[in-house]
């Protein structure tokens, strides 16, 4: 390219780089300018293979041309990027007059929307909710529900004790079960007794499924010819209201409680291939929950005649059948202090379960 050329190339590439509107044109009217194989550059290679005079005269003339064209494309290059940044504001732009968006404040706890289900479903069915203490002693605790002296649940690895009291040397203990509440209403209360008894336990377990404190619910039912097919019906009745299923598939496999003759647990049919709890499919069984018919030996501490009066009792975890029901796949979290989990597991506290219009 001759020297008379040099005009007519530095106002073609300032007219190309006037006119692009993006920064994408821009760099590539830089690339053709001044990239590898850009025109200015090859201009600047050329004088290598000037002779000194011509590079004396040329060379001011070439770096001129390089240095104007670059500062054109800086100086472009910077006006789109502000223009573009003024139209991103301008579209981004925050109403700082609005109000914020609505935040959820609060959830019901997983535990007690479960506990709330269960309430319901016995309320339906004819059942009072009962409540007692969380520290309990021995005798409501243990001797009234026919626990021998020597049992294991009375040792330290299974029961929370409080201190000798000074005077009188007992030791009371945060209630194991909730089973007390059933002494106190069958001692307070003649039968007929038809109630629940929700509320917290306490037991010396951590794990995935256990917890130091939990929460049960316990039900009791005593009346004159009271027999373990309605207990069966009852509890299969609850069940499947429970986990919203037309019937359940359950069985009740012989067991042993100290305040129960008959006892039983209670099965139910399940699937656990896939990775998803499904009930009644499958050749599975899952536990679910305790039972059996009252001691003669607890309705006489309670001061029932058993010759007059039978029932039957049973005991199930609310945590439990909330991890069962929700999906959740460890215990622990749900007595942490973490919102996160809270505002994912939680439920609203404007929709009250209830069988009319729905549980969960």
């Amino acid at each position: 390219m001759s020297h008379s050329d040099l005009p007519q190339l530095e106002l073609d590439l300032i007219n190309a780089i006037g006119g692009a509107t993006t920064v994408a044109e821009v760099e590539a009217v830089r690339v053709s300018a001044l990239g590898k194989t850009g025109v200015i550059s090859g201009l600047l290679k050329g004088m290598g293979t000037m002779s000194p005079d011509e590079r004396r005269e040329q060379g001011p003339v070439i770096n001129g041309l390089r240095d104007r064209v670059a500062s054109a494309i800086a100086n472009r290059k910077a006006e789109l990027e502000a223009a573009e940044l003024d139209a991103r504001l301008l579209s981004e732009r925050i109403d700082l007059t609005l109000p914020s968006r609505p935040r959820r404040k609060g959830a019901v706890h997983p535990t007690m929307q479960v506990m709330d289900e269960m309430v319901a479903i016995f309320a339906s069915m004819g059942f009072a909710v009962a409540e007692g203490p969380d520290i309990e002693d021995d005798f409501h605790n243990f001797t009234a529900l026919n626990f021998p002296p020597k049992h294991p649940a009375r040792e330290m690895h299974d029961t929370f004790f409080l201190r000798p009291d000074p005077e009188t040397g007992e030791r009371k203990v945060l209630r194991t079960h909730t089973s007390p509440v059933q002494v106190r209403t069958m001692i307070s209360r003649q039968p007929p007794i038809r109630i629940i008894a929700p509320g917290r336990t306490f037991r010396k377990d951590s794990d995935a499924t256990h917890t130091p404190m939990f929460h049960q619910v316990e039900g009791l039912v005593i009346d004159r010819d009271i027999h373990m097919g309605h207990l069966k019906t009852t509890l299969q009745t609850f069940i499947a209201r429970f986990f919203e299923l037309d019937a359940v598939d359950a069985r009740f496999r012989p067991h042993h409680f100290p305040f129960t003759e008959p006892s039983a647990e209670m099965d139910i049919r399940c699937d656990r291939s896939g990775g998803q709890l499904k009930f009644n499919e499958g050749d599975d069984w899952l536990e679910i929950l305790g039972c059996g018919m009252v001691h003669p030996n607890v309705l006489r501490n309670c001061g029932i005649d058993p010759d007059e009066y039978q029932g039957f009792a049973f005991g199930m975890g609310v945590d439990r059948l909330a991890m069962l029901k929700y999906g959740m796949p460890d215990l622990r979290p749900m007595f942490e202090a973490d919102t996160r989990w809270l505002a994912h597991y939680g439920f609203s506290a404007f929709s009250a379960p209830n069988p009319a219009s729905g549980l969960s």
